[in-house]
């Protein structure tokens, strides 16, 4: 009488018959991915979407700032100087009558700010003294705040220098200064913030992918059905990780394009390190959704906590908008259990400084680290509780 298909299959299958249950498993998941219309959204629509709302809408550069001018004396000096800011890609100049209408637009929040010329002022730019300028911000927002005084004092300190090269009683500055910005010359924030982005959206693709796909499995019944059949635990999780592994890549070099055509950034560095680290990431990734699906075996759940444990750490604490080093002690810590923060580190040096293997190495031996430890998590997990 011969025995049940199931009780022999794990020492007495043929040697070919892991490779022939892998490349079955692997057609399974392509079929379930184009039949599920939501998988493939996750991996190229969602990232497209994402890309154009941050990409356009998300900026750290402050422009066209509203600033309100009052000019108790006009000249020839202060029509030189409100020029200055006339001129400006930063500021949206508006000239007022009096300090008190400028405070009543300050308070309205109609301007950001006030420049406040007092009377003889041409007479004191050319005493001992100088000829002081006030400034007054709104500091509700303390970074636009930050940016704006600084925007002005620059444009203060150009319109001296511009005066001093033609008027010969003007005093010259002891030091000039020679100022050379690397990597950005531009001094443009979506340069900084795309690269960081596309960490948030592999982050997002690989936890979400896996985490919603395997507990959509467990709650249909599915998975359990898998595991009468002589399919090994690590097969099944290959099956799992590399479809999704090359459905997530496709969303990677979508983003890449994205940035590079669509919002010209630069790209200095080789593809082969881009590739190789955007791998080590996304097998983290993957490997953490993975885990949070075994753990969960809900979608709600999974979907959530894949949120929470993934999207909210890479988007907060990886260095994407808020610098690490500006944390608290204990903040900083954390982050260094945070994979996106070595990819944040990395896709910002290759994007905009190119290959410095200071950089790239460390980083990347730290995802090399985190990859193999959630997926060998992943097989310890998976053999306690699906052997």
């Amino acid at each position: 009488m011969n025995p049940p298909a199931f009780e022999n299959t794990s020492q007495h299958a043929p040697r070919g018959g892991a490779g022939q249950r892998l490349r079955g498993l692997i057609r399974k998941e392509f079929l379930q991915i184009v039949r599920d219309p939501s998988s493939i959204a996750i991996a190229f629509v969602m990232p497209v979407v994402l890309l154009l709302l941050f990409g356009y809408g998300l900026s750290l550069d402050a422009e066209h700032v509203p600033l309100a001018v009052v000019v108790e004396e006009p000249d020839a000096d202060t029509a030189s100087f409100v020029a200055a800011f006339q001129h400006s890609r930063y500021f949206a100049p508006v000239a007022m009558a009096n300090m008190a209408e400028a405070e009543q637009a300050l308070q309205a929040r109609r301007v950001n700010g006030i420049v406040h010329l007092r009377e003889n002022f041409a007479r004191q730019r050319r005493s001992a003294g100088g000829a002081p300028v006030q400034i007054i911000l709104n500091g509700v927002d303390a970074n636009t705040a930050r940016l704006v005084q600084g925007y002005v004092t620059g444009a203060w300190e150009t319109w001296l220098a511009h005066e001093a090269q033609g008027d010969a009683a003007t005093p010259h500055p002891p030091v000039v200064v020679e100022e050379r910005v690397w990597f950005n010359s531009e001094l443009r924030s979506r340069d900084f913030l795309v690269p960081g982005l596309i960490a948030v959206i592999m982050t997002l693709i690989g936890a979400l992918l896996t985490a919603m796909v395997m507990a959509r499995e467990w709650e249909r019944g599915t998975l359990e059905a898998l595991l009468v059949t002589p399919v090994a635990i690590q097969e099944i999780l290959l099956g799992k990780l590399i479809p999704y592994f090359i459905l997530g890549t496709g969303g990677m070099i979508l983003s890449v394009v994205a940035a590079v055509g669509l919002f010209e950034i630069p790209l200095r560095g080789s593809l082969l390190v881009l590739f190789t680290a955007s791998s080590l990431f996304l097998l983290a990734a993957l490997g953490m959704g993975l885990l949070i699906s075994i753990l969960a075996k809900n979608q709600f759940v999974a979907g959530q906590v894949a949120i929470i444990v993934t999207f909210l750490p890479a988007f907060i604490l990886s260095g994407f908008i808020f610098d690490i080093a500006s944390m608290p002690g204990p903040i900083q810590f954390i982050t260094h259990f945070i994979p996106a923060r070595y990819f944040v580190a990395i896709l910002q040096t290759v994007f905009l400084a190119g290959d410095v293997p200071g950089v790239i190495v460390p980083n990347g031996a730290a995802l090399l680290v985190m990859a193999a430890f959630f997926l060998g998590l992943n097989r310890l997990k998976s053999r306690k509780r699906l052997g």
